[in-house]
């Protein structure tokens, strides 16, 4: 025998949807995702967003553009100053002449340092200068020709780019700390920079297919994100 459901002036009757049919968002009765609440919109759900510059500029890919501008200007510096070392102008006092220009060079920051007048501006770092760079001077200088050479070819072609831009790094502070400024500081400003942004400034290179399968989280590579936000979108609709 069938019950009887009698409903009074002041009841409502419950709504009935198609099989297969969400209700609206604002309308009684829609299932709501586990963890939410009537008032609180579904975690992760796209909506107006403001995007940071640093946010832009460390992990979307649109700035990968900038990046390889970046890279490719100061990777040249360096390969163009390593190049000199070994086959171009300076050559006969870094790869041959037993590293003259890298003693002198040691020799001025301990003078100058020793006078007061520049040079190296730690005593520490003088004796590092007197007791280990001069009478290893012939060898240090093929090791920084050939470190700025590769430094510059990693830099240009997006390989390992923090490694390289980290390497270039250390040689601009060994010569700010023997008292040659020149290029260092802006070299070494934006060898920090790559550094900090290193997957996204590796991007346009060899980065991309080395750490290919590292996708930057919300960057244009990021697959996953993108699904997660196309189902999020989904279930709002």
């Amino acid at each position: 025998m069938g019950s009887t459901i009698i409903q009074g002036p002041d009841s409502v009757a419950p709504e009935v949807e198609a099989e297969g049919t969400p209700l609206p968002a604002d309308r009684p009765g829609r299932p709501l995702a586990e963890g939410t609440t009537p008032e609180a919109p579904l975690v992760g759900a796209p909506g107006p967003r403001t995007l940071r510059f640093s946010d832009w500029l460390y992990r979307s890919h649109g700035a990968s553009l900038l990046w390889l501008v970046v890279r490719v200007w100061l990777g040249y510096q360096w390969l163009n100053a390593g190049y000199q070392k070994i086959w171009g102008s300076e050559h006969s006092a870094f790869w041959f002449g037993n590293g003259a220009a890298v003693k002198g060079f040691a020799a001025a920051g301990v003078a100058g340092s020793a006078s007061g007048k520049g040079g190296a501006s730690y005593g520490w770092w003088a004796g590092f200068l007197h007791n280990f760079v001069i009478p290893n001077a012939s060898w240090i200088a093929k090791l920084v020709s050939i470190g700025e050479l590769l430094i510059g070819v990693a830099l240009i072609l997006g390989l390992l780019t923090g490694a390289a831009a980290l390497a270039g790094l250390s040689l601009n502070l060994i010569y700010m700390f023997s008292g040659s400024a020149g290029v260092n500081p802006a070299f070494a400003v934006l060898a920090v920079l790559l550094v900090l942004a290193w997957r996204n400034a590796g991007w346009l290179g060899l980065d991309r297919f080395i750490f290919g399968g590292a996708r930057v989280p919300g960057g244009l590579g990021d697959t996953a994100g993108r699904v997660t936000h196309r189902r999020v979108a989904a279930a709002n609709h």
